[in-house]
C-alpha cells in the first residue's frame, strides 16, 4: 500500500509540475503578445499582426516543434520582446487631454512652499469646461491635517483614491495620483500594465478635484478624516513635493499594480512614518476605507457601516456645487478623526 501511495504521489506531482510548466509558458506568451499589442508602434495593423504573429511562433517552438533548439529559440525571441518593452521611453511631449496637460512643480522655501499649475477648473460638464491653472502658497506650521477620499466608478474592490492636506489659514489642497491620458485617450487597466499612460500628480481645489466626481462624472465618494500624527502628515506632504518635483524633471509610466494612486499613498505614508504590513486591501483599493477602519486610522467609535455611511459626500457636494465654501460644507455633518 505504501509503494502504491508513493507511486501516486510521484505521479501526481510530476502532473502538477508539468501543470505549473505549461501555465508559466502560457504566461509568458500572453505577457509578450500584449507588451508588442500595447508598444509604441504607431500602426495599430502592425501591432495585432506583429503580436498575432508572436503569438502563433511562440506555440509553434514551445508545443508543436520537435527540434532540440526550438525551446532556445523562443528564449531568444522573449528576450528581444523584453528589452523591446524596456527600452520604450516615458515623455511629457504628447497631446495630453487639458484636464492632464499642466505638470505642477513645487518650491520649497523653508516653512513656505510654492505649488504651481495648481488646477481649478470651472466645469458646466463633465467634458466642457473652463481651463484654470493656478499658483498656491501654503505654510506647512499652518497643516493640521490629512483627509482620504475614495471615489468609486461602480461600487466594488476597485476605486480610485487620493487625499486632501488641511491646513487652518487655507483651503485644503488635494492631490491625486493619475494617469496622463492624451487627447481621446480614456483610462484602460490592462493596457495601464504595459506602458500606456504617464504618471501625473494632479494638485487643485477641492471644488475642482472632488467636485468633478461627485456633480459630474457621477462616481459615488466617500471622504474621511484620518488620525496621522501631524509631524506625519508634514513629512507626507514633503515627500509629495519631492515626487511631483521629480515628475515635472523626469516622465513615468503609470503602472496599475506598483506606480498607481493606492499602492504610491502607502508607500509614501511609510516614508512619513506610518507602520503596518502591505494589505491586499492595498491593491483592492475599493476595500481600503475597511482597511483604515481596522487597523485604527479612523474614528472607531461609530460601526464601519455607520461610519462609511456618514461618509458618503454626493449628497452635500451636489447642493454645495460652486459655494466657495465647498470644502466647509462638505465636511459640515462628518465624524471627527476619532
Amino acid at each position: 500500500m505504501g509503494e502504491v501511495n508513493r507511486s501516486f504521489l510521484s505521479r501526481f506531482f510530476g502532473w502538477l509540475g508539468k501543470a505549473i510548466w505549461l501555465l508559466c509558458q502560457a504566461l509568458l506568451v500572453a505577457w509578450g503578445t500584449l507588451v508588442i499589442y500595447f508598444s509604441n508602434l504607431p500602426w495599430a495593423m502592425a501591432r495585432l499582426a506583429l503580436a498575432a504573429c508572436f503569438t502563433l511562433v511562440s506555440i509553434w517552438l514551445l508545443w508543436l516543434s520537435r527540434r532540440r533548439l526550438a525551446f532556445t529559440a523562443f528564449v531568444i525571441l522573449f528576450a528581444g520582446v523584453v528589452a523591446w518593452s524596456v527600452l520604450i521611453p516615458p515623455s511629457h511631449d504628447r497631446p495630453w487631454r487639458p484636464e492632464v496637460g499642466v505638470m505642477p512643480r513645487a518650491t520649497i522655501d523653508g516653512d513656505r512652499v510654492r505649488i504651481t499649475g495648481v488646477r481649478d477648473f470651472d466645469y458646466r460638464s463633465r467634458n466642457d469646461f473652463t481651463v484654470h491653472y493656478e499658483e498656491r502658497e501654503v505654510r506647512l506650521s499652518h497643516l493640521t491635517g490629512l483627509d482620504f477620499f475614495v471615489s468609486y466608478w461602480s461600487e466594488g474592490p476597485v476605486a480610485h483614491t487620493f487625499v486632501s492636506f488641511i491646513f487652518d489659514n487655507a483651503p485644503p489642497l488635494s492631490i491625486s495620483i493619475e494617469t496622463r491620458p492624451e487627447v481621446g485617450e480614456g483610462f484602460d487597466p490592462l493596457a495601464s500594465l504595459f506602458k500606456q499612460f504617464e504618471l501625473i500628480y494632479v494638485v487643485g481645489d477641492e471644488r475642482d478635484l472632488v467636485r468633478v466626481r461627485t456633480n459630474y462624472r457621477k462616481e459615488t465618494v466617500y471622504l474621511y478624516h484620518l488620525n496621522s500624527p501631524v509631524e506625519n502628515v508634514r513629512r507626507l506632504l514633503l515627500v509629495y513635493l519631492e515626487r511631483i518635483n521629480e515628475l515635472a524633471d523626469r516622465p513615468e509610466f503609470y503602472h496599475l499594480l506598483t506606480n498607481s494612486c493606492t499602492i504610491n499613498i502607502i508607500r509614501y505614508a511609510n516614508a512619513a512614518g506610518r507602520t503596518g504590513e502591505f494589505n491586499i486591501r492595498h491593491l483592492l483599493n475599493g476595500l481600503i476605507d475597511s482597511y483604515l477602519y481596522h487597523s485604527g486610522r479612523v474614528n472607531t467609535d461609530l460601526s464601519f457601516e455607520e461610519l462609511r455611511r456618514r461618509s458618503l459626500i454626493n449628497d452635500v457636494a451636489q447642493a454645495a456645487d460652486k459655494a466657495p465654501d465647498f470644502s466647509d460644507r462638505i465636511r459640515a455633518s462628518l465624524p471627527s478623526a476619532r
